[in-house]
């Protein structure tokens, strides 16, 4: 379905098929919090979310929260920059970019208030990753009034959610290809299709089959993830502030960003001092070095 959706280009596939995911994703997490709400448990699981525990406030718990951030934000891995391209001239790069920010904290907090009040109204301890979602929340689901429906309904959102990704993910490859190495968008979408395809085939075996195959103590799905999230994404963000804040000339950034003298200063500031300097320090925390 993502080799489909790509292979069309830019307004045909990309555009068309985000026009129907987006708003359907969201809708159909408003009527699982809606659903959440009336478990018995919603109040558990508010608080559970937003009172404050200060005394699990670590400096190692701020750069786990600063690395959850490059991957929620698909910062590092080239979807933003894809995307970006593509964006008309007349466009604040920095309003999107709050825009998208705050959309992407208000869908997040949507889906812990329509998960944790299932978790908690059957008893459960609440998890995290895949546990959560596919051992913890089938058993919560299978135990409620309606449960068959609304569980049914959350994995559809789970895949709409993940084909979204998967969209936006695959993005990068196929336009490098494309005006990099001559194919042609349908080529570029099938070889990077059939080798993700492939790398997930790895991962779902690391599950099962594969599941005492490890290197370096690790599955493969542990390994792929250690080094997606932990090294390539920081990296990725890394080398991206580098070329915005020193490669880019002052003329050219302040043009595509269409910000005011003061804001723009303050934002060449950040990119070229504060945001290295922070992501080198989650580089470091994720791969060990500190923390």
């Amino acid at each position: 379905m993502t080799m489909v959706v790509v292979s069309r280009g830019v307004r045909s596939g990309l555009e068309a098929a985000v026009r129907f995911l987006m708003p359907a994703l969201f809708i159909i997490l408003v009527i699982l919090v809606g659903y959440a709400m009336n478990t018995g448990a919603f109040m558990d699981g508010l608080r559970f979310l937003f009172a404050p525990d200060f005394g699990k406030l670590s400096g190692a718990s701020v750069l786990t929260a600063m690395g959850h951030a490059f991957f929620t934000l698909s910062l590092g891995m080239g979807a933003i920059m894809i995307y970006g391209s593509y964006m008309p001239g007349y466009a604040s790069i920095a309003k999107t970019s709050v825009i998208i920010s705050l959309a992407d904290t208000l869908v997040a907090l949507m889906a812990g208030m329509a998960i944790f009040p299932v978790v908690f109204a059957n008893g459960l301890e609440p998890g995290s990753g895949p546990g959560l979602i596919f051992q913890t929340l089938p058993l919560a689901f299978g135990h409620m009034p309606g449960g068959t429906f609304f569980g049914v309904l959350f994995f559809v959102l789970l895949v709409f959610a993940a084909w979204s990704s998967a969209i936006s993910l695959i993005e990068p490859a196929v336009t490098w290809l494309v005006e990099n190495h001559g194919f042609t968008r349908v080529s570029a979408c099938v070889w990077s299709g059939l080798t993700t395809w492939l790398l997930g085939l790895g991962t779902i075996f690391s599950f099962n089959v594969w599941e005492g195959a490890k290197l370096f103590g690790k599955t493969f799905f542990d390994l792929l993830d250690f080094l997606t999230a932990n090294i390539m994404l920081p990296l990725g963000g890394l080398f991206i502030a580098i070329f915005a804040g020193w490669v880019m000339t002052r003329r050219d950034s302040q043009e595509e960003l269409a910000m005011a003298t003061v804001l723009y200063g303050a934002w060449r500031f950040l990119v070229r001092y504060v945001t290295p300097l922070a992501v080198v320090v989650v580089f470091l925390n994720a791969i060990g070095v500190i923390g």
